[in-house]
């Protein structure tokens, strides 16, 4: 059943296919947290909705893929081989494999991560 399936789409957190989709909607802003989402996961990479309260951020890691930020709603601020960068609405921003990077939220803010394997 067509309703069913949905259903299950939507609790798993897979996207419906075929259908125009605001990404900035599917995520609120919860007060004091960071909010995720995943909205694709394969071997090859990940694709997960993130929301940031004011203040809140990820601290300074390392990956073994690519990742692209691609800004929502907000401004971010993003620090990447000790580099600051600022990225607000509409903009992204690639932080390179193997390099140490961290995210700090001014204010709330959403964001689309796209992580690729290599």
């Amino acid at each position: 059943m067509k309703g069913d399936q949905e259903k299950r789409d939507a609790d798993s957190g897979r996207l419906p296919p075929a259908e125009a989709i605001r990404l900035d909607s599917l995520l609120q802003y919860v007060p004091g947290s960071v909010v995720s989402r995943t909205l694709i996961k394969r071997p090859v990479g990940t694709v997960t909705l993130f929301s940031f309260d004011a203040g809140q951020g990820l601290s300074e890691h390392t990956a073994p893929f690519d990742a692209l930020v691609q800004v929502l709603d907000g401004e971010a601020e993003l620090t990447i081989g000790g580099k600051t960068v600022k990225a607000e609405a509409g903009e992204s921003v690639l932080m390179p494999a193997g390099v140490p990077h961290s995210l700090h939220a001014p204010k709330p803010f959403k964001m689309l991560l796209v992580m690729v394997r290599g």
